[in-house]
């Protein structure tokens, strides 16, 4: 939410989303939010610097941390292997 909420900030041509509403609908359907923790800040010391997107060390390491599997349709995203699966 925090990524969807910068770029939503930025008023780009190519990403119209609207945080609130998405995060009301993922709430409503059951998902729960997963806090950044002190625990994944430090698992992203694991996570190779393959691109310089920001966000997505600490998504990977949530991932990670959490036994999850991190769902993407980035293609730099899905590089990163283990953990991530290219939906």
């Amino acid at each position: 939410m925090w990524e969807i909420s910068i770029k939503n900030g930025l008023e780009r041509s190519d990403f119209n989303v609207d945080p609130r509403r998405l995060w009301r609908m993922l709430l409503v359907n059951g998902y729960r939010e997963l806090p950044i923790a002190s625990e994944h800040t430090v698992a992203m010391g694991d996570v190779p610097p393959l691109h310089k997107d920001p966000f997505d060390p600490i998504l990977l390491a949530q991932a990670r941390v959490e036994g999850l599997t991190l769902l993407t349709a980035d293609k730099a995203v899905a590089k990163y292997g283990e953990g991530v699966r290219k939906v």
